[in-house]
């Protein structure tokens, strides 16, 4: 067996259409673009959304009301089972769940500690947030949780 003796296995390979070959060819004249007009010429394309001039439906309905999205606190879930990757006794913060590779995630986003998982070890986890079950599973190993604020935007000037 050698490169050149490679071939692709019957029936995943198909002959492309011939376009414009004749009337009888069942893709003559037109060649499977319709009629005249600006789909037919070649190199044409019409972007996503026009309307052939009128005035597009997303410019025809009404923008109102307010959208707290860019203001909403996001949140990088961890599970508990996953914190088993840290000696016991040890502190768990948000650079060391970085650092491993835990928490990862463009931007700041807060960490919020989950239930999904068994806990083994003792840990002092300080994370933004915690699921009640993973507050219950880390103190059950007496281990403590501390509960970090993020830092709030600067209030606007007047």
């Amino acid at each position: 067996m050698r490169l050149h003796n490679l071939k692709p296995r019957p029936g995943a390979k198909h002959r492309t259409k011939r376009l414009g070959q004749g009337e009888s060819s069942g893709r003559g004249k037109t060649a499977g673009r319709g009629g005249k007009g600006q789909t037919a010429r070649s190199g044409s394309s019409i972007r996503i959304g026009f309307e052939g001039g009128q005035m597009p439906l997303i410019r025809r309905i009404p923008k109102r009301g307010f959208n707290n999205k860019q203001f909403a606190t996001t949140y990088i879930g961890v599970n508990v089972g996953d914190l088993n990757k840290f000696d016991d006794g040890a502190k768990v913060d948000e650079t060391a769940l970085r650092s491993i590779g835990l928490a990862n995630g463009a931007g700041v986003k807060a960490i919020k500690i989950l239930g999904n998982g068994e806990l083994s070890k003792k840990l002092t986890v300080s994370a933004s947030a915690f699921s009640a079950s993973a507050k219950t599973k880390i103190e059950a190993k007496g281990g403590t949780i501390e509960i970090v604020s993020r830092k709030a935007a600067a209030p606007a000037k007047a």
